[in-house]
């Protein structure tokens, strides 16, 4: 009997968390990451807030991932409901505000005078970065959590029930659609695509990445990052949740729940390294070291040539952290409780540490060498400086 989207979502939502609560056999009950302490440390850097801005009323109940996004030194932000705001990077002063008549489900993409976004009822806007007039509006086959992604001429949606549909950037007009086979149990998000002119890679809750054509979206490989085991439904999930990471010379970083971090030929798909690892979080790519957040939001350093654990910090063990940004020699992180944490990436000691908002930070912060824009999940959105 075929599941419907409302069973998906509500098991989907269960399964994300349940992720936090049961332990790996289905049958126990106890936590699988007791959340741990903070301990004190000696500071390296400093973190100076700049300014705090309060976007509309937060991710919601169910903490949509509405990451913000910036371009050309102004952020663009939206809350669950539909009110999308942009805002001066450097000030904070508003720029314009505007109320969409739906609500808001995805992260942001502002890009070439154009912010991208989806929606819950499964609409893709297109709205001027002047001010924040609606472009045009198209309907996608389903929600969209992941932020649409543009190249010269289309973006590229992927939508919860693993459809990938290409639109016309300038239009909103449909190219093309992908679609592939979900489970019935998957975490609650989708993969994000990585998106360049010739082609698009996406990660599907299937445990599989696919290379598609750009322009007729077919695929040209495709290879199994993560294989389904264990007994229960969520012992055997497998998503690609996270985003492709691309190098310029054509390395692929993929990452699987349940699974492994791979490195890959992007235009092969041939495997140059692996290693276990379950995490759902994009990796961050800074010179040769590649880094990544398990399930367990341990926070692992690696070679990006040969996959060596170069370190590893397990003291924010199960505190949930976000993926992680860079700054000024640092990776940023913010976790449940609200804190945002700087770990500096040469030996994985931390730099800094402060409160956000009590909120909790699910969101991964938007950098921009030295600045750090954090919004928390009741919406409120602050500017930090590193200082040394």
């Amino acid at each position: 009997m075929k599941m419907t989207l409302a069973r998906k979502f509500n098991l989907a939502l269960t399964a994300t968390l349940a992720l936090g609560l049961l332990a790996g056999c289905a049958n126990k009950a106890e936590p699988r990451y007791s959340p741990k302490e903070l301990k004190r440390f000696d500071a390296r850097v400093e973190l100076e807030s700049d300014w705090r801005q309060q976007v509309g009323k937060g991710l919601g109940r169910a903490t949509y991932p509405i990451t913000p996004s910036l371009d050309s030194g102004v952020i663009y932000a939206a809350d669950e409901r539909g009110r999308v705001m942009a805002v001066e990077a450097q000030s904070g002063e508003r720029r314009w505000q505007i109320d969409l008549e739906v609500g808001v489900s995805s992260g942001l993409t502002a890009v070439a005078g154009q912010v991208y976004l989806g929606t819950r009822n499964g609409e893709v806007l297109a709205l001027s970065q002047a001010d924040g007039d609606v472009s045009w509006r198209t309907r996608v086959s389903s929600e969209v959590l992941a932020p649409p992604q543009p190249n010269q001429q289309l973006l590229i949606v992927q939508s919860v029930d693993g459809t990938v549909t290409a639109l016309d950037r300038l239009s909103g007009r449909e190219r093309w659609v992908h679609t592939t086979t979900e489970p019935a149990l998957t975490l609650r998000g989708t993969g994000t695509p990585m998106v360049i002119d010739p082609v698009t890679f996406a990660g599907f809750a299937n445990g599989r990445l696919v290379t598609l054509d750009n322009r007729n979206g077919q695929p040209l490989w495709e290879r199994r990052i993560a294989v389904p085991r264990g007994r229960s439904e969520i012992d055997r999930m497998v998503d690609l949740g996270g985003q492709p990471v691309l190098t310029p010379d054509g390395r692929l970083f993929v990452t699987s729940y349940n699974g492994r971090l791979v490195a890959l030929e992007a235009p092969s798909g041939e495997v140059l390294w692996e290693r276990e690892h379950s995490g759902y979080h994009t990796p961050v790519l800074v010179g040769d070291r590649l880094f990544a957040v398990n399930e367990a939001s341990h926070v692992i350093a690696f070679d990006a040539h040969s996959g060596e654990e170069l370190w590893r910090n397990r003291d924010l063990e199960g505190r949930w952290l976000t993926a992680p940004a860079f700054a000024d020699g640092n990776l940023v992180l913010g976790d449940f409780e609200g804190y945002l944490h700087l770990i500096d990436t040469q030996d994985g000691r931390f730099s800094a540490r402060t409160k956000i908002d009590g909120s909790g930070i699910s969101l991964r912060p938007v950098t921009d060498s030295r600045r750090i824009y954090v919004l928390a999940n009741d919406g409120r959105l602050e500017a930090l400086e590193v200082n040394r």
